[in-house]
């Protein structure tokens, strides 16, 4: 499992590491037939913003029908994404929309449970509770089943979780999963990224609660076979219960399964590979992530993950077909759904993310509306730049201060939702100092009980009463997601009317338990922000 590829680093020490990725990639995958067997803390900061004034359940969307742009213009007008990553046509109605934690939960069991081939898992932890083991129950019932059956092929499963979060505490991630790992060694491996930063001095010194604010792995991918969930959601109790998050199933999407798996695989390779010991050890060949040159780590990570994105391209210009025209739509009525794999790895030099949406949001002109979401609201420069000077109206949505994981602590950890109560404030003055208020409205999430994690965005066109184009996956627009962790979510433009009404209705269903932020908001006396805790917001910003 996982053995070194020889053959590989041969090709890779005679040719340059672009084509050696495209060769072995596209040799692998086009040429032969594609081996399936791969199968809450302090530092995971808080939302933000306050309370006022109820939002109107409907926005002030221009009135109209979904298809007002028409196939061709709604095609043109995002075919710039399919030249910077790779592009994938499905069937819309092959598309789902998961609406709760539960109902999240409940599916990702009931896969794992039928899984023939594969069972790729990617969170930054997966929890020690009761619901935690039921899943990894279904996956010791799952490979056993497999295991024991003589006719269906061996059922591979692969989890890529965050080092440090994942070792953190005598119980953890790490002992959660041992017993599968001693028991089908063949057939299962876990993968622990490391970040390159956190190395030397800086490691030894920073405590195990807060050597995750350094940066983490934090891409939540769920693949079962050819289906697969893309979500923000962690392994864990809360994300299964109580806490709100976006969710989106791909039913039998192979492609996009297949490139999911590669990513993880190759994110995996450049980790630490779990022994049946509960001891770590690199793949034969590969630089340490803290222990070796800096450089070197992030060249040979970047080069392995690369490798999967530029191959992915490659092997779809090969494959065009006559039809996919700049001044066309699809042919086929049924692939009228283009999903878009963004990812975001700025350690490792790659920021595939972060271009696609600035892009996204400089395009959005006065004829459009974006509702953008974030449970850790934290616009990095260059994104605040451009809600703020572009045209689109925008309701921006957050966690208010009860539905923050830390309302409420003790210690340092209370702080957190104060210092996001500051960097809203700040935001909202900017934007009535812009004169702005009209265009740009802040939102808080309310519901007792629960805590709120959803990220992402919904894109409207002028005289479209649905979404056309959303965004999902694990970042929060923040400078932890540009800058420090491992993200990836995708962009899903789609023609398809129903889909269009799934997506509709989630982000109606977000906002209708939301309140919208007013001049009165930060007068509040529970809105009030310590002095010492405004003192240290800019840091926050950095590292949360």
């Amino acid at each position: 499992m996982a053995a070194p590829m020889s053959w590989r680093r041969l090709v890779h020490s005679v040719y340059s590491p672009a084509i050696a990725g495209v060769f072995t990639r596209i040799s692998d995958r086009l040429f032969r037939v594609r081996d399936r067997r791969r199968g809450s803390s302090v530092l995971l900061l808080a939302p933000l913003l306050a309370e006022t004034d109820r939002a109107p359940r409907h926005s002030s969307r221009p009135p109209g029908s979904a298809g007002a742009q028409g196939t061709d213009g709604l095609c043109s007008r995002f075919r710039w994404m399919a030249d910077q990553v790779p592009a994938f046509r499905v069937p819309g109605n092959h598309v789902h929309i998961l609406s709760s934690p539960d109902q999240f939960y409940q599916v990702m069991k009931a896969r794992i449970r039928t899984a023939q081939k594969r069972v790729v898992m990617a969170s930054l932890y997966l929890g020690t509770g009761q619901l935690e083991q039921e899943l990894v129950d279904c996956m010791e019932e799952a490979l056993l089943r497999s295991k024991e059956s003589g006719c269906s092929p061996d059922l591979k499963v692969s989890v890529l979780l965050d080092y440090t979060r994942g070792s953190r505490g005598r119980v953890n991630s790490r002992t959660m999963l041992l017993p599968l790992l001693r028991r089908f060694t063949s057939q299962m491996r876990v993968s622990l990224y490391h970040t390159p930063d956190l190395r030397g001095l800086l490691r030894l010194l920073v405590p195990q609660r807060f050597n995750e604010t350094i940066g983490v792995q934090h891409i939540k991918v769920y693949l079962f076979d050819d289906s697969i969930i893309i979500s923000g959601a962690n392994l864990s109790d809360s994300y299964f219960t109580n806490r709100q998050d976006r969710y989106v199933l791909l039913e039998n999407c192979g492609e996009v399964a297949d490139f999911f798996s590669d990513l993880v695989e190759a994110v995996g390779d450049v980790s630490m590979q779990l022994q049946p010991d509960d001891s770590v050890a690199m793949l034969e060949g590969m630089v340490h992530p803290y222990k070796g040159n800096r450089q070197d780590f992030s060249a040979a990570a970047r080069r392995r993950i690369m490798e999967v994105v530029d191959t992915a391209q490659v092997r779809q210009r090969l494959q065009r077909r006559p039809e996919d025209s700049e001044d066309e739509g699809p042919s086929d009525g049924e692939e009228d759904t283009w999903v878009f794999p963004l990812v975001q790895m700025k350690p490792l030099g790659i920021q595939v993310d972060e271009q696609v949406t600035q892009r996204l949001l400089t395009d959005a002109g006065p004829d459009s509306t974006v509702y953008l979401t974030s449970g850790y609201f934290n616009l990095t420069r260059a994104y605040m730049r451009l809600v703020l000077g572009a045209g689109a109206s925008y309701r921006i949505l957050t966690a208010s201060p009860e539905v923050n994981g830390f309302f409420g602590a003790k210690g340092v950890a209370g702080a957190i939702p104060a210092a996001y109560i500051h960097i809203a404030r700040q935001f909202y003055n900017q934007v009535c100092q812009l004169g702005q208020q009209r265009r740009v409205h802040l939102h808080e999430y309310h519901r007792p009980q629960w805590t709120f994690h959803a990220k992402g965005l919904w894109y409207y066109l002028r005289g479209q009463d649905r979404p056309c184009l959303t965004l999902v996956g694990s970042p929060n627009f923040g400078y932890r997601s540009v800058h420090r962790d491992l993200e990836a979510q995708i962009a899903i433009v789609t023609e398809n009317e129903e889909l269009q009404s799934q997506l509709q209705e989630e982000q109606e269903m977000l906002y209708r338990r939301s309140t919208e932020v007013s001049s009165t908001t930060f007068q509040r006396p529970d809105r009030h922000v310590k002095l010492w805790v405004k003192l240290v917001t800019p840091l926050i910003k950095n590292f949360f």
